[in-house]
């Protein structure tokens, strides 16, 4: 069931599609792969030293690459219409009008600052599974795709991780959008069958499994527009720094939030006064004991173990974070109540995006379709649904 995408491109037809249009042999045509997204658990904790717990999923951006005789870059795109040219000699610089250009241009103007050379120019033809603006991620496939195609290609050869620092360096430097790094991460060094806990701050990270077997995760769009999200983002942000601030000025020795467990948070607790920092602090604290169990529960199989906590996750971000909204929580909770569905959470910023939900594969179509149902008639309007399953990182096909 998908109500996200209005149809399935064959990566198989890219070659042939290149030659049609810039001519040549498909034999030269360099094909690569790029997958979405989702973060299983582990929501607004990245930055009070918490964990990640995203997996690359089956819906993939491909890159099609051949390199040119002169210093030309032209870029294409297999659903829209219109050609973006440059010379790779150009001092790159944003561009509203440049459109998706601007990412692949970002792209080389961080390679171009660390010294790499192109001896010539390439052609680009791209095309795309990955449903833009359904809240997994359809720019940072985009960035780390194209990164990896053009390291392959010219023979620079960068390790994964550093495929998704370019990736984060081009966000900040070039698009001017201070984004964390569990986005461009997940794409570069995300391995079908497995999830990745990940520590933002230090990079460490570690798989874990993700053998699906009769479970799918069903990515719900609320389809509406986040207004709210950047300036919430940063009150709660402000909210965790002065909690950290009391405890640690009351002798409770952390660097981060995240650093406590749950039983000595709820030793700790009554050093904050404020009853809104007390909330925004136990969500962080518990939420990240939350993806330590979660990685637990999948080196079990436990699916059901880990509904419960994607539930609690959900509850959790709604009443002590307070960055849900009525669209997430008719997703979310209409959801969990559904046959064949063990647990459904908002994921990413809120206020509008994404939620998803962990559903058995044969109760896909009637759960979409009572979900659906409630939504609209709560809402106003529908929502997006697609169901996925994990996926491999950045790869050549």
């Amino acid at each position: 069931m998908d109500t996200l995408t209005s149809s399935y491109y064959d990566p198989k037809n890219l070659p042939a599609d290149f030659v049609k249009l810039y001519g040549g042999k498909e034999s030269d045509v360099l094909v690569y792969s790029s997958p979405a997204r989702i973060n299983i658990i582990g929501e607004h904790i990245d930055y009070n030293g918490g964990m990640v717990f995203p997996a690359a999923i089956n819906r993939y951006l491909y890159v099609a690459l051949r390199k040119r005789d002169d210093s030309k870059i032209i870029y294409n795109d297999v659903r829209f219409p219109g050609t973006f040219t440059f010379d790779i000699n150009d001092n790159f610089v944003f561009d509203k009008a440049n459109d998706y250009a601007n990412y692949l241009n970002g792209i080389l103007s961080q390679l171009k600052e660390k010294g790499y050379k192109f001896e010539c120019g390439f052609e680009i033809l791209m095309a795309s599974n990955v449903p833009a603006g359904g809240g997994i991620s359809s720019s940072s496939a985009l960035e780390c795709g194209f990164a990896y195609a053009v390291s392959d290609a010219f023979g620079f050869n960068i390790d994964r991780v550093e495929i998704a620092k370019l990736g984060q360096m081009s966000e900040h430097n070039f698009m001017g959008v201070n984004c964390g790094i569990m986005d461009q991460f997940i794409i570069s060094v995300g391995k079908k069958d497995t999830a990745i806990k990940l520590n933002c701050a230090t990079l460490e990270y570690e798989y874990a499994p993700l053998n699906m077997g009769d479970w799918r995760f069903v990515v719900m769009n609320t389809n509406k527009q986040r207004r709210l999200a950047d300036s919430k983002y940063n009150e709660r942000r402000s909210e965790c720094e002065k909690a950290l601030e009391i405890l640690q000025n009351n002798g409770v020795n952390i660097k981060a939030l995240c650093e406590l467990t749950p039983s000595e948070w709820e030793e700790k607790k009554s050093l904050i006064a404020d009853e809104v920092l007390v909330k925004r602090a136990k969500h962080c604290v518990y939420e990240n004991q939350r993806v330590k169990d979660a990685v637990e529960a999948l080196k079990k199989d436990d699916f059901n173990g880990l509904g419960l906590l994607l539930n609690a996750s959900h509850k959790s971000l709604k009443e002590d974070y307070e960055v849900t909204g009525i669209e997430l929580d008719t997703l979310s909770e209409t959801a969990q109540k559904q046959e064949g569905c063990l647990g459904a959470r908002m994921t990413g910023a809120g206020f509008g995006g994404c939620a998803i939900a962990l559903v058995h594969k044969d109760k896909i179509e009637s759960f979409v379709k009572n979900v659906q149902e409630e939504y609209t008639k709560v809402i106003g309007y529908g929502a997006g649904f697609f169901a996925c399953e994990s996926g491999d990182g950045v790869a050549k096909l």
